[in-house]
């Protein structure tokens, strides 16, 4: 659980100031982050696991198909600011993509937990509120992304939209963090 915290830490360290943060600037300014997608390409993998973990997946070759599926999911996010940057008409094919891809792992671990409850001892309430807590928090940071490219209201802006992202990472980070140590104190 500390290594995706401490990833977003090193991450927004990392573009606090001199040359990367003019480098990040510049970036934002035209609808594009790198660091954000190579970091949450981790981080939120990272949770993912945790998660499917939790549900009771214990084969280590499922959870690196999870981490796999869930960072390919998140690079798609990065492709699709990358062919859209200085375009006027967008490609929404790596959006797409992103979303087919990055369902298997929330099917994945959803079908784990419905073992789980049918076939075994099930899983404490927690894992369920996780599972329903973070499955909502991921999804909307499609819904960021796809207002950001429908370019209406505030999303007109890119910093605005980056902006959003940075909260929606803090809310998602914290709430599994916050969600994880409470279950553990109450014993589930």
């Amino acid at each position: 659980m500390a290594a995706f915290l401490l990833l977003a830490a090193v991450d927004h360290l990392t573009l606090s100031g001199g040359r990367p943060r003019r480098w990040y600037e510049a970036n934002v300014a035209r609808g594009i982050n790198p660091a954000r997608w190579w970091e949450y390409s981790v981080s939120a993998s990272l949770m993912i696991v945790l998660i499917a973990m939790l549900a009771g997946v214990r084969e280590l070759v499922a959870l690196i198909a999870l981490f796999g599926a869930n960072a390919a999911m998140i690079l798609f996010g990065l492709v699709q600011e990358q062919v859209n940057a200085d375009r006027d008409e967008v490609d929404w094919r790596p959006f797409a993509y992103g979303c087919v891809v990055g369902a298997v792992p929330w099917i994945a671990i959803a079908a784990q937990l419905l073992v789980s409850t049918t076939e075994g001892d099930g899983v404490p309430g927690f894992v369920v509120a996780i599972f329903i807590t973070l499955f909502l928090l991921f999804n909307t940071f499609a819904v960021n992304m796809w207002l950001q490219y429908r370019g209406r209201g505030r999303w007109e802006d890119p910093a605005f939209a980056e902006r959003v992202y940075l909260i929606l990472s803090l809310v998602a980070k914290s709430a599994l963090a916050w969600q994880v140590y409470a279950g553990a104190l109450a014993g589930g």
